[in-house]
């Protein structure tokens, strides 16, 4: 059983930071206003939506897994509060300090309609911090830290989270397009 946690464990974290990179370059792409892979805004607004859904999904199992896995010996307390874990307390505590942002952000999206669209938006704003942060420590924590798949898996993260705001500090991003103007037909035009 130990075994199974472990790889558990292991598997959630390295699938929900994927799924965070891929959230992350849809918010930033939501915000141009613009189609995205040819989809309608509303499907990749949708997209962002699900695929952060199934991110905090998996990254609750990653925690869960871990803390119940008696080789990561974490503790509750380890779990909440960063920087007081025994192994590599560092980069563990960026794990902790991603997770916690990641709750912020959970809430203040479950409250977005009692909060208001500016509130929220303030808050929202902390995935531009929990990203890297999560990255990092999964770049430095794990037995896997050091193996080739996960440092390209890694790579892959970043370029893409890199890309997405690369376009988005261009001066073609425009986060409403300019609209086609509209023709409208007075009724004697047509006649």
């Amino acid at each position: 059983m130990t075994d199974a946690l472990w790889y558990f464990g292991r598997g959630t974290g390295v699938v929900s930071l994927v799924l965070l990179s891929v959230v992350v370059a849809l918010g930033i792409g939501a915000r141009s206003g613009r189609t995205a892979f040819g989809l309608p805004r509303f499907a990749v607004n949708m997209l962002h939506r699900n695929a952060a859904l199934l991110a905090v999904v998996l990254l609750a199992g990653h925690v869960v897994s871990l803390y119940f896995d008696p080789y990561a010996q974490l503790r509750f307390f380890d779990l909440v509060v960063p920087f007081v874990g025994q192994y590599r307390p560092f980069w563990l505590g960026l794990g902790t300090l991603a997770f916690d942002l990641m709750l912020a952000l959970i809430a203040t999206s479950l409250l977005r309609h009692r909060l208001g669209a500016r509130t929220w938006r303030i808050v929202h704003w902390l995935a531009y911090l929990c990203w890297p942060i999560a990255l990092l420590h999964g770049w430095q924590t794990g037995t896997d830290s050091s193996t080739w798949w996960l440092r390209t898996v890694l790579a892959l993260c970043a370029a893409l989270v890199v890309a997405a705001v690369a376009w988005r500090v261009t001066p073609s991003f425009a986060r409403f397009p300019a609209r086609a103007p509209r023709r409208v037909r007075i009724l004697e035009e047509a006649r």
